[in-house]
């Protein structure tokens, strides 16, 4: 009898150990399955000043998934340095899935090209979804350009070699580099100013400061549609069925193309369970037709898929954009 309660007690004890351990593994796997998340607030940092389509197109997003997981899904704007300044305080960020990045091409591709000692490291972010695309479009001031087709200005940039300004959303952002693209395209020569971000670089535009300006037709579309700046050509592979009668600019000079997009990555050490709940859950958003009737209005086409895509996609991106960047010979001072 006494042997028999001691091996009981044995096994109980044993027992007992075992599910402490078992709860103690659940503790620890417990964030990494997802289970409850979120269940606070979730900040998307965006390393733009608001106003531009890095900052809407986000916001679009995160009052979706607000309402959707029933949390605040907040949009905080940490701009300076082209992103960098942004994406390194994500990256840094407690790998929680509560504080994300969402960027436009500069600092997760195109800023380690350009920048020899960034704070972060682009692909240790842990990629989540490239949520939309839009085209690139040259607008002009029409008080400050009076040519009327892409070939027009060519012809006026060549005989001014110089002279012309082209603000830019800073340097090393999409319309900095689709600004070289064209001056090594076109073999034309401008003064490219930067500002800091769509916004501010817009309202120099619109003042007379600058001349012309490749902006994603996000933001600019409207004022274009209001006549207080001219559309001359779009960076669209095709012409857009939104805006037909605006020529591509491979039309004038073939094979030029610029898109911007816009990608939310996760800090390094996410973990997955996290990422791939963020990843369907936005993939859910992007099917929504208030989403995709949004992103219309923006000029803006949904992306969307894996992080795996998001991943593949933005690895070609460095690709694509090294070779601009060399063959235009861009350093940034």
């Amino acid at each position: 009898m006494r042997a028999a309660f001691a091996r009981g007690c044995f096994f109980a004890g044993r027992a007992a150990i075992g599910l402490a351990i078992c709860l103690a593994v659940a503790g620890v796997a417990g964030p990494a399955t997802a289970a409850g998340y979120p269940d606070r607030t979730v900040k998307i940092i965006v390393p733009f000043p608001a106003g531009g389509s890095a900052d809407v197109i986000p916001r679009i997003v995160a009052e979706w998934l607000s309402r959707k997981w029933g949390q605040p899904v907040v949009i905080e704007n940490h701009a300076g340095a082209a992103g960098n300044i942004g994406a390194e305080f994500v990256y840094r960020a407690e790998p929680d899935g509560y504080m994300l990045l969402s960027s436009p091409p500069p600092p997760l591709v195109v800023n380690q090209i350009l920048y020899p000692n960034l704070g972060f490291v682009p692909a240790k972010f842990e990629p989540v979804v490239v949520m939309a695309q839009i085209p690139s479009g040259l607008v002009v001031n029409p008080d400050k350009i009076k040519a009327t087709s892409l070939a027009g200005l060519i012809d006026y940039l060549k005989q001014n070699p110089g002279k012309v300004t082209a603000a830019t959303q800073g340097n090393g952002t999409t319309s900095h580099l689709t600004s070289e693209l064209f001056e090594l395209m076109g073999h034309v020569q401008m003064r490219n100013v930067p500002y800091r971000g769509s916004a501010p670089a817009l309202q120099g535009l619109l003042a007379g400061d600058v001349d012309l300006m490749f902006d994603n037709l996000g933001v600019s579309l409207a004022l274009v549609k209001s006549g207080k700046l001219k559309l001359l050509a779009v960076a669209s592979a095709q012409r857009l069925p939104s805006l037909p009668q605006v020529p591509t600019m491979a039309e004038t000079l073939p094979g030029f193309e610029s898109v911007a997009w816009f990608a939310i990555v996760a800090p390094p050490k996410t973990p997955k369970a996290i990422v791939d709940k963020f990843n369907a859950d936005v993939n859910e958003a992007l099917r929504q037709p208030e989403v995709q009737d949004r992103f219309k209005k923006l000029s803006a086409e949904s992306f969307g898929g894996t992080p795996a895509k998001a991943a593949q996609y933005m690895h070609e991106e460095v690709g694509r954009w090294d070779k601009v960047i060399k063959a235009a010979h861009i350093k940034l001072q």
